[in-house]
């Protein structure tokens, strides 16, 4: 016995490969996602890339263009703000259920050594990166003002961070702080060397070994009646900087009436904010 099959229209299954996306960064913020679908897409089907934010419900869909065969185009102009957060990204074909995009070659050099003016009040920063799974996500930032952190040197029990400030300027009344996050109250001051946007911090880290922790680093550009800015790194190419930048713990000794050796240094934070881990030691 013979039994017709059913004709199987190949235009409505979802590929089994999924789609990946290039990206190139330009100095401004803006990135432009080349999107490679398998299998081709309708032109008659409207498309978009959807960046969904992953600790919210907020989302922006950009229209995708065909630019050449397979290959399909969208825009995030740096005018377009992006709260900050982490931003998945998917590929929508009309009704259908977006498909999560896989990350293909991201072009990050205009964002190495990027040095924005500062003049709109605020710096944004996007970077596109693979996530543990395998995905295409954006890592965006959005500060006004905001305080990059640039060289760090380790000399004994010192810390010296050089930077600059966005958005604000360096007053008379500037100064730094080191706020436990353990302990809220606890805040250590800190001097600033100033010269234009720029700025010197020397934090002793024996003046943090009252408590254990970390300690978050702030500046007070227009003293302590002004804003409080988070002293982080962002104008680069990394997403995500704590498992990849390592610096040396410096031995602080045994604080009076304890008997733990106490160690301190650097890290960056999962938001690549700067701060001071101070830990006791074996």
């Amino acid at each position: 016995m013979t039994v017709a099959l059913p004709h199987a229209d190949h235009t409505d299954r979802e590929p089994t490969v999924p789609p990946t996306a290039d990206c190139v960064a330009d100095s401004a913020g803006g990135l432009t996602f080349d999107v490679r679908e398998p299998g081709g897409h309708r032109p008659e089907v409207p498309s978009h890339l959807l960046l969904r934010l992953r600790s919210g419900d907020d989302e922006v869909r950009l229209p995708l263009t065909p630019v050449a065969e397979g290959r399909l185009r969208a825009v995030l102009p740096s005018s377009v703000g992006l709260p900050e957060g982490r931003w998945d990204s998917f590929v929508e074909h009309g009704d259908r259920t977006p498909r999560r995009l896989m990350p293909g070659v991201n072009d990050l050099r205009s964002l190495v050594d990027r040095a924005p003016s500062g003049a709109r009040g605020h710096v944004a920063v996007r970077i596109p990166y693979a996530t543990k799974h395998g995905n295409l996500t954006v890592r965006a930032w959005h500060r006004a003002p905001h305080a990059e952190a640039g060289e760090l040197t380790v000399c004994g029990h010192e810390l010296t961070v050089r930077g600059r400030v966005y958005g604000i300027a360096l007053g008379p009344a500037a100064h730094a702080e080191a706020r436990s996050r353990r302990e809220p109250s606890l805040v250590h001051h800190g001097e600033l060397d100033t010269r234009g946007p720029e700025f010197v911090w020397t934090i002793d880290y024996r003046a943090l070994a009252e408590q254990d922790g970390p300690w978050d680093l702030w500046l007070r550009p227009a003293g302590s009646t002004g804003p409080s800015v988070r002293l982080a790194r962002l104008l680069d190419d990394v997403a995500e900087k704590k498992q990849i930048f390592s610096y040396p713990a410096s031995r602080l000794g045994r604080p009076e009436g304890s008997a733990a050796l106490l160690e301190a240094g650097p890290y960056y934070t999962g938001d690549n904010d700067l701060a001071i881990r101070v830990q006791a030691v074996d």
